[in-house]
């Protein structure tokens, strides 16, 4: 995947732009974005899709990791749908151009008020269904409106992915999804089908997927399900969750699209594909696509050297940005210094919490006051997770387009 952040001279740019003259521009701190590496890491997607020989594949974009309105507006020219998982995310898909026709829904909480704008003149293309009592709510709102809701069921295969337990999805433990049993069951109940009609099946096993045995195993489940229910469908949802190399360790796990596209081309086709024919394959990507075209950047507002402990204190925290807080997450650390003498710092903000840390023992030049901190890999789940905590504003958004132009979005 493409990286917009380069290192010349002692200087760091952004698609070619020297970053202190984007930060001369606006305070500190602020996400930053490339248009291009976006745009270059969706098509890099969709074109490992169809090198897999994979059906009519639907790019559903996983509005969680990243809603801004520009960048969607710029997704949706190149033909993304939407993957949402709120009336909110919803709005924002349409405003930014998206097809309701593109757009499927997830998530456990759908409201009546939600499933209503759904169902609203042009449907979506799917509810994700997740429950048998939604199910029942979809088919009841529909019935009222008169509309025949679109559903899949979102299956939950029963596999342990191997990634952080708050980002993993698909074992029965967790609150996603329903089992086999269930599902078999609610096709069963002629009540819950008057107005709802099933035109897929989708999984989703969790985020940051660097081992692909689980997906594997979950696209294997979905096939033989899919046989099983033995009526016609217009589309599997594979879901997303493919992650990136985020830490120098990752580059011996890492798994790029086209090895995850040959995972779920192997599995599908020897389940299912074979002897099937369906409209679309929807997937549902955000870390992948996004994450590498954005960076989060920062000042130095002092260090504090204290039992023999080096602190770089900035001006951005973890109500910016969480995932280092909240995951433990790894993100690299770039600065506007040339190459020289390091020391071992850590990378703290200024909210009252102790995890507030971006990077503990890192090697660093010594940075002084005002000095630009690079947070890279932070173009999925930042600014979407950013909060006011500690009564701080939220932090500008900014975007490099293709053309060379520094906006504020």
């Amino acid at each position: 995947m493409q990286t917009p952040i380069t290192h010349k001279k002692g200087q760091l740019y952004f698609d070619t732009i020297a970053l202190r003259k984007i930060a001369d521009k606006l305070p500190t701190p602020f996400y930053l974005y490339s248009e291009h590496t976006l745009i270059e890491n969706y098509k890099n997607f969709l074109h490992a899709a169809q090198d897999a020989n994979l059906p009519a594949p639907l790019i559903c974009f996983a509005l969680k990791a990243n809603p801004n309105p520009y960048l969607l507006k710029k997704l949706a020219k190149e033909g993304a749908g939407a993957d949402i998982v709120s009336g909110g995310e919803l709005a924002r898909a349409t405003e930014s151009g998206i097809s309701r026709q593109k757009i499927v829904f997830s998530g456990v909480g759908k409201t009546l008020e939600e499933i209503e704008k759904g169902l609203m003149g042009v449907g979506i293309y799917s509810f994700n269904v997740e429950s048998l009592e939604e199910l029942e709510m979809i088919n009841s709102v529909a019935k009222r409106l008169k509309k025949c809701a679109r559903v899949a069921f979102r299956f939950n295969p029963e596999v342990h992915a191997k990634t952080h337990k708050h980002i993993s999805t698909g074992f029965k433990s967790h609150k996603f999804g329903l089992l086999r049993k269930d599902i078999l069951k609610a096709l069963k109940t002629k009540s819950l089908w008057s107005h709802v009609k099933l035109v897929g099946l989708s999984v989703h096993i969790g985020s940051q997927l660097t081992c692909l045995k689980a997906t594997g195993k979950a696209m294997r489940e979905l096939g033989m399900l899919a046989r099983e229910i033995n009526m016609p469908l217009e589309f599997l949802d594979v879901g997303g969750g493919l992650g990136i190399d985020y830490a120098p360790s990752d580059k011996n796990t890492y798994q790029t699209p086209n090895d995850y596209m040959q995972v779920i081309s192997k599995n599908l086709q020897k389940t299912y594909l074979k002897d099937h024919t369906i409209k679309h394959l929807v997937f549902e990507p955000g870390r992948v696509i996004s994450a590498r075209a954005g960076c989060f950047i920062t000042s130095v507002i002092r260090t504090k050297k204290s039992g023999g402990q080096c602190f770089v204190i900035v001006d951005g925290g973890m109500n910016d940005f969480v995932r280092t807080s909240l995951y433990g997450a790894y993100h690299e650390i770039l600065v506007n210094k040339k190459p020289g003498r390091k020391i071992n710092s850590h990378v703290v903000g200024p909210i009252c919490e102790t995890a507030d840390c971006f990077a503990t023992d890192r090697m660093l030049p010594p940075l002084q006051p005002n000095d630009l901190v690079c947070v890279a890999d932070v173009g999925a789940y930042g600014f979407s997770m950013a909060s006011m905590y500690n009564m701080r504003k939220l932090p500008k958004e900014v975007v490099v387009t293709k053309s060379g132009k520094i906006t504020i979005t």
